[in-house]
């Protein structure tokens, strides 16, 4: 190929690897030429290993089959696409175990990097992405006690966003639809949504006493709670749900029981999901910039110096916005 294109093998290997060395257009249009005269493929396990990296780069998320994750895991591989890398997909189920499982995987394929959306990550995940040193990415969330880059949403701020714009409306008080026992009181999104919701309730001279409920963050499972919730004597005026799968569950029990939305009562949800603006009514929600938490996550996992930047450098913040629709008693 080399003698083909009249130039030495490394100036063909700057092309085929786009780098370290440029070179100058007219040898790499020869150099492209004679690629595509003799039909060459890159062999990319080759290239991994002679450079102990491969063109991936690993994504874990609790469940791809929640929307949220699913809209996130996408915007990644989009943004991952315009960096020329490919994303390997892995489910922890919000399971620790299945969590540290991937990352050994993942990261003994030698993928470029790493981006996580852990569900809690625990002392064995932290010790598995210390051993390796690996190039990972906190998104959505990044607990304070692992000092890795990330990228996450003012997810308290928007909780609080959503709960005063309810009692905005004069509803007596505003219910909160939270996690689970098991779900962790830091490290974790839905934790601080249940503590945005409690900061504005607090502000308004509202107590919160009975008023938060637990419910996995599926839809199916916050319909059951919703029909036993709803269907009680002592009925919330209105309700923020820490997420948007949360909040259709509700809707739609609201709907079974005949109890209109936002007539009787108001709903609020956290992530607009895309089904968020095709409910019926419309749902009022909490949303972040996916897209571009996506890209700067990718950016971050693939840039080398990441790991010397100062904590600020290497934590991204994005803020929060309200969304308002019809459910929540707007016009």
């Amino acid at each position: 190929m080399a003698r083909l294109a009249g130039t030495s093998t490394a100036v063909v290997s700057y092309v085929i690897n786009n780098g370290p060395r440029p070179v100058a257009p007219a040898t790499r249009e020869r150099v492209l030429a004679a690629i595509k005269e003799l039909g060459y493929r890159p062999d990319r396990v080759a290239q991994a290993m002679a450079s102990r990296r491969t063109d991936l780069i690993g994504l874990i998320v609790p469940d791809a089959r929640q929307p949220f994750f699913g809209e996130m895991a996408h915007a990644v591989e989009q943004a991952a696409s315009e960096r020329g890398k490919m994303v390997l997909v892995g489910n922890s189920d919000y399971v620790g175990e299945r969590e540290v499982h991937y990352l050994r995987a993942f990261l003994g394929m030698r993928v470029s990097g790493l981006i996580l959306v852990s569900h809690a990550l625990n002392d064995l995940a932290a010790a598995e992405i210390e051993a390796w040193d690996a190039r990972v990415v906190l998104l959505h969330e990044r607990p304070e006690a692992i000092d890795e880059a990330g990228v996450v949403t003012d997810d308290i701020g928007g909780a609080q966003l959503a709960t005063s714009h309810l009692l905005e409306h004069g509803y007596e008080y505003v219910a909160c639809l939270g996690g689970v026992a098991e779900t962790p009181t830091v490290g974790d999104p839905v934790s601080d949504h249940v503590e945005g919701w409690r900061r504005a309730m607090h502000e308004a001279g509202k107590s919160t006493e009975g008023r938060l409920f637990e419910a996995l963050y599926n839809r199916y499972d916050a319909y059951q709670v919703g029909l036993k919730l709803l269907a009680g004597p002592n009925r919330p005026p209105a309700i923020f749900c820490s997420t948007d799968d949360q909040a259709v569950g509700i809707m739609r029990a609201a709907r079974e029981l005949r109890i209109d939305v936002p007539g009787d009562l108001a709903v609020a949800g956290f992530d607009d999901i895309k089904e968020a603006a095709l409910t019926d009514p419309p749902m009022t929600t909490v949303a972040s910039d996916r897209s571009a938490m996506a890209r700067a996550a990718v950016d971050l996992v693939l840039d080398d110096g990441q790991r010397i930047g100062s904590r600020r450098e290497r934590l991204k913040l994005f803020p929060s916005r309200l969304v308002v629709r019809r459910s929540c008693g707007c016009d």
